[in-house]
């Protein structure tokens, strides 16, 4: 299968191995920084991800110090506390829920698009479907950078948002380390469904 892929795929075989074959996720990591570089470097491949109205709802804040490490951990579940402790960088991935203010910049060929999430429960839906999809991405660029990412569901998000969102904007979805694994910082890799447990054609 991966030599039909190789000849279908206009990626280079090298690369889809860093994106997806031989990319883990990482539970323990490597000394080394990422650097403020490296991150923006990030951001400006994966700001090019399809949104809904190309609203961006995606938020990122980035937890480099002790303090915050701290505030962070006391809200993770006890398996995710000391690799998070340990990570050369951590993200609070979160959901704009007033992402809209910023559509007449991001999607100004719809005048009043603004006007379509009027209502705060269909904007707040809006938001975090769509932050979803850029957190996918966001991993994705942490492996082009060659770093592993260890994205994380298992944390209060409620403490988390208290602790860092108290106006109540922005909504905690993912949290991920990010830096370079230690060399029995994976787990052996889990098994894959094949196309056809997946995928139906009508």
């Amino acid at each position: 299968m991966t030599a039909v892929q190789g000849r279908v795929l206009e990626l280079a075989e090298d690369a889809q191995d860093l994106l997806f074959r031989r990319a883990r996720t990482a539970n323990a990591f490597a000394e080394g920084a990422v650097s403020e570089e490296q991150v923006r470097a990030i951001y400006e491949l994966v700001k090019w991800g399809p949104t809904a109205m190309n609203g961006q709802p995606l938020r990122v804040v980035l937890v480099r110090t002790p303090e915050g490490r701290e505030r962070l951990a006391r809200h993770l579940s006890e398996g995710n506390r000391a690799k998070t402790l340990s990570a050369p960088l951590t993200a609070v991935l979160a959901a704009d829920t007033d992402f809209h203010e910023n559509l007449p910049t991001v999607f100004p060929h719809l005048p009043g698009a603004k006007d379509y999430f009027v209502d705060a429960e269909r904007r707040a839906e809006s938001a975090r479907f769509n932050a979803l999809l850029q957190a996918g991405y966001f991993v994705l660029g942490v492996r082009a950078a060659g770093l592993a990412a260890g994205p994380m569901s298992g944390f209060d998000a409620a403490g988390v948002d208290g602790e860092f969102f108290p106006d109540g904007r922005l909504r905690s979805l993912v949290v991920v380390n990010i830096g370079n694994p230690a060399e029995a910082g994976t787990f052996p890799r889990s098994p894959r469904l094949d196309y056809d447990d997946v995928v139906l054609t009508v």
